[in-house]
């Protein structure tokens, strides 16, 4: 009997050893169904790896509206593609090498040099390569700046512009100082609307401020400073202007030293997401606080050529591929002849089509780099992205928080989607 108890009881432990050598040996065929071997003259390709376009077949690319991260310009991808395995005939990728050697310093360098001339950046400005996005300067700039006592200004115009005011109401909370919000929003909670940036004019700046904050362009809300000369950016004297520029930098040129600090995730313009730009007056940096941790002080990262810890190398070298692309491009003034031009075709054929299409931003304050606009009903809408959809183009449906239509067409967007989408627009109006 108790022979038999033991027969049975081994055999279901060796059931369940069986069950587990089957299983492993199904993992490992799948593995091996998809594992890249490269087995001298076999050109068969593993399953489950898809094929890419042949050299001499270029692709069908999507036409890509998204906000960000948004499309970057094909030469810079193909660039990346051409480097990937074998950067600067290294044999390794750029994303392997050490931040500390030479092949990944100079194409660190390579991209704040870029910066520096495409902006004409003086040497009383340091261009700074950090993490965290912009949302972690909303929080990295009062931290740097604000002393107890002292009170900053933001002057909010946006989405983007609350989130940077929230953040600055907690670290000055901490510090003991104060904010002063003037804001030109319109109604209340998820009633708000936004609708145009102020003129130089209505803007009130107090001369003991720390700085003033704006947010250049609203990405949500499609409202943009300087695009029409009534609109430029507010004048501030010896306060020192502070801009989220996120998702309008270097799509044209602006005078750096206008500004006391100007800020930029790279995920909208210049590159993919994981990087933002930094371009900071040297006396703000002495001027912020050494009492925060280093990882956070501006001065810290001046310092170390923002080398301090590990930057996102591939990220950086995105960027530097981006800017070279811009550069061949005839620079930010040559960019700006074209973004206008898009920017132009699109808001025509809305004005062109009122009883269809309506732009809710004042005229004067229309974002060039995200045209946001409504159709009558919201199931006109939902039609509307789904026929554009059906056309290979993506990215326009608007923010879940305001809705409606959102059109990015950032530098890395060529003239050509935007004729495809204004071309749809005009037949959409037709047939509706």
């Amino acid at each position: 009997m108790q022979l038999h108890y033991l027969s049975k009881a081994f055999g279901k432990v060796n059931l369940r050893e069986r069950r587990k050598t089957l299983k492993v040996s199904a993992d490992l065929a799948r593995m091996r169904r998809i594992e890249v071997r490269p087995a001298a003259g076999s050109a068969a390709r593993p399953a489950g790896i898809p094929r890419a376009p042949m050299r001499g077949h270029p692709m069908k690319r999507t036409i890509n509206f998204n906000a960000g991260p948004a499309a970057l310009p094909l030469p810079a991808l193909e660039r990346a593609r051409d480097e990937f395995l074998d950067f600067a005939g290294s044999g390794m990728s750029v994303m392997e090498h050490s931040h500390r050697g030479k092949d990944y310093e100079a194409v660190h360098d390579e991209a704040i040099a870029l910066v520096r001339e495409l902006l004409g950046v003086p040497a009383s400005y340091e261009v700074l390569l950090l993490q965290g996005g912009a949302t972690a300067l909303f929080a990295q700039i009062p931290l740097n700046l604000l002393e107890k006592g002292a009170t900053a200004q933001y002057l909010v115009t946006g989405a983007w512009g609350e989130k940077a005011l929230g953040e600055a109401k907690i670290v000055s909370a901490m510090f003991g100082a104060s904010i002063a919000v003037q804001s030109l929003g319109v109604g209340e909670g998820k009633e708000k609307s936004y609708t145009r940036v102020p003129a130089p004019s209505g803007v009130k700046v107090d001369s003991g401020s720390a700085y003033l904050h704006i947010t250049s362009n609203e990405t949500i809300h499609g409202v943009e400073y300087n695009v029409d000369p009534s609109r430029a950016f507010p004048a501030t004297g010896a306060v020192p202007l502070i801009a989220d520029m996120s998702s309008d930098f270097l799509w044209r040129p602006f005078d750096v030293t206008k500004f006391g600090l100007v800020y930029a995730g790279a995920q909208k313009n210049i590159g993919p997401s994981g990087v933002v730009v930094v371009v900071i007056s040297k006396e703000l940096v002495e001027k912020g606080r050494k009492d925060i941790p280093k990882i956070f002080q501006f001065r810290t990262h001046a310092e170390n050529k923002s080398l301090y810890n590990t930057p996102p190398t591939f990220g950086v070298y995105m960027v530097r591929n981006v800017l070279s692309w811009l550069k061949g491009q005839g620079g930010i003034a040559g960019m700006e002849k074209v973004n206008r031009k898009k920017a132009a075709r699109l808001y025509g054929v809305i004005d062109g089509n009122p009883e269809y299409f309506r732009s809710p931003v004042e005229r004067e304050s229309r974002s060039v780099m995200n045209i946001v606009f409504r159709l009558p009903t919201p199931e006109l809408e939902e039609r509307f992205i789904a026929e554009t959809k059906k056309q290979g183009m993506i990215g326009l449906k608007g923010h879940r928080s305001v809705g409606g239509i959102r059109a990015s067409i950032y530098n890395a967007v060529p003239y050509e989607w935007v004729e495809s989408l204004a071309a749809f627009m005009e037949a959409f109006a037709r047939a509706k």
